[in-house]
């Protein structure tokens, strides 16, 4: 709440309020009308930062470039945040191993780009009768990348199909500067 919002909300011109100055100075305790008038006489705003305190707590900014750095460093934080992505490997339960190795090359390269992998292992027919291939399956396919990722729970079924996910490790420090040098290079 900003300068005569304060008034809406339900404050008297009389009650009794905390004010912080602009340089961060307590002001003392003042009454709302009188720490409007300071703030207006500065030409700057009101604000009402902790209304659920006693006495509640107001600052004289300005409230103008108070909103611009508070949307500025929303921003900030939203770049910074690492968008992660689920990618699916589909394997069935007669796969050969050169298809396999393409697979497990495929969610090397997801994992290593930081993006979760789902393992589908699809069963067709009969094959419901064999889970324990498609367990088998699974497995093989989790030590194969072990060394990038690792599952967040056990195999799983759902419907006709047996799902894994893993997530990719966090990379050392090492690797880290490793893979920045050979980015410069």
């Amino acid at each position: 709440m900003v300068n005569e919002e304060i008034f809406e909300e339900g404050f008297a011109e009389s009650a009794q309020i905390r004010v912080i100055g602009p340089e961060g100075e307590q002001l003392g305790i003042l009454t709302a009308i009188s720490a409007l008038n300071s703030a207006y006489e500065k030409g700057l705003d009101l604000v009402l930062i902790a209304p659920q305190s006693v006495p509640p707590v107001a600052r004289i900014m300005d409230y103008g470039k108070f909103r611009f750095e508070r949307e500025k460093k929303k921003k900030e934080a939203k770049k910074n945040q690492q968008k992660v992505d689920v990618k699916e490997v589909q394997l069935s339960c007669k796969i050969e191993q050169n298809d396999f190795n393409t697979k497990v090359n495929n969610a090397r390269k997801f994992l290593s780009s930081g993006n979760k992998v789902k393992v589908l292992v699809v069963f067709k027919g009969r094959q419901m009768a064999h889970q324990e291939v498609g367990i088998t399956l699974i497995e093989q396919f989790e030590q194969a990348v072990a060394d990038l990722g690792a599952a967040e729970k056990r195999p799983a079924m759902e419907g006709r199909s047996m799902t894994l996910l893993i997530s990719p490790t966090k990379p050392s420090a090492k690797a880290q500067a490793q893979n920045n040098n050979q980015d410069k290079n």
